[in-house]
């Protein structure tokens, strides 16, 4: 897999333009293990690799992938393992897998499939936007078509069988992710962090479990997988996330109508540091880009080109930056291209913006 291929195309778990401001993206990720096989933590490498063989034959030949990709992770280097996991197609820890794992990608990265992370398969779905019911459907149609050719490791009584108890049963998380800067600048994501936890969800930073929340991003996901129905798992957290969505249109308008002065200058804060920086850490970027977008979402600041915004957040990554560098780079040599590519683009698609209002 050329991963440099990917790099010339939107990441499916950002939006492409300026359409979803709250509702980042919508991801549904079935785990499913071989009937009569060891879990991959458990068996031996030659195992691993024989069941890698035969789930790539399966998966390859699937129709609703449409001319997959796929790789082994002994095939690709660290940087390319890295760029996949900043753009959500692996986790940290298949990252960290060499022989005996792969992944297969539908092109558009709308769809992919771990093959021997912690189960067998973690197949997955990413949609834009807030549209979990389309993410179900595609991946529940994936995983019909896997299963013509897979036993897979099924209890009558409880369910799908797993390697982490906690997924038992359905086998199903669905989560969202969500940017909410003013329910932050409120001064009230705990209470709803809290709230979650009482209603069965958990809530993770960008990168998932174990991650903390930078640049504003929140993932709100299922915790239960046993004892319910797939679809009711969909519509209850789809509810739930209409309801934050709700609560970040009313702490953002507060925000505006409360503290106008203090949000306008922390959004131009932003512009200004994004616009001259000659130095940027990740996560400085991540938080700065994400006042940006409040500032676009709110009116605030206008660009012609939003997206630009959105494009940021991933190119800005270590393993992107590395890779549009074409080198491998020191911290201190990221900040720097960090900062230069940043500075570079933000000031662009504001000029544009200038230009067309003269014009």
């Amino acid at each position: 897999m050329n991963t440099a291929r990917l790099l010339k195309q939107p990441c499916a778990w950002l939006p492409t333009g300026h359409d979803a401001s709250i509702t980042v993206s919508s991801r549904v990720r079935l785990a499913r293990n071989r009937k009569d096989a060891a879990f991959p933590g458990w068996a031996g490498e030659e195992e691993c690799e024989r069941i890698w063989e035969e789930l790539h034959g399966i998966l390859t030949a699937c129709q609703s992938l449409t001319e997959p990709l796929s790789v082994g992770m002994g095939d690709l280097g660290a940087l390319d393992r890295q760029v996949l996991f900043e753009r959500h197609l692996i986790s940290r820890e298949h990252a960290e897998r060499k022989r005996g794992s792969g992944v297969v990608l539908r092109p558009d990265e709308s769809v992919a499939i771990m093959v021997n992370e912690e189960d067998h398969l973690r197949m997955q779905c990413i949609r834009r936007g807030l549209d979990l019911v389309r993410a179900w459907e595609e991946v529940n149609a994936l995983d019909s078509e896997v299963e013509r050719g897979v036993d897979y490791a099924f209890s009558p009584q409880i369910g799908y069988l797993t390697a982490c108890p906690s997924n038992v049963g359905t086998g199903m998380r669905a989560s969202v992710m969500l940017h909410v800067p003013g329910l932050v600048l409120m001064n009230e994501i705990n209470a709803v962090v809290k709230g979650m936890a009482k209603i069965g969800l958990a809530v993770r930073g960008l990168w998932g479990e174990g991650s903390e929340a930078i640049g504003n991003m929140f993932q709100v996901s299922n915790q239960m997988t046993l004892g319910e129905r797939e679809e009711d798992i969909v519509s209850s957290l789809e509810q739930v996330v209409l309801e934050i969505v709700e609560h970040e249109k009313n702490a953002r308008a507060r925000l505006f109508e409360q503290r106008e002065h203090i949000i306008r200058d922390h959004v131009g804060r932003a512009v200004g540091i994004l616009s001259h920086a000659h130095v940027l850490t990740s996560k400085e970027c991540m938080d700065l880009l994400s006042d940006l977008r409040l500032g676009l979402d709110m009116g605030i600041v206008h660009m012609q080109r939003p997206e630009v915004v959105n494009d940021l957040l991933i190119l800005t990554q270590p393993g992107h930056l590395q890779k549009v560098e074409g080198r491998k780079l020191k911290a201190e040599e990221r900040d720097e291209a960090r900062a230069l590519l940043v500075r570079s683009r933000v000031k662009k698609a504001l000029q544009q913006r200038t230009r067309k209002k003269d014009e």
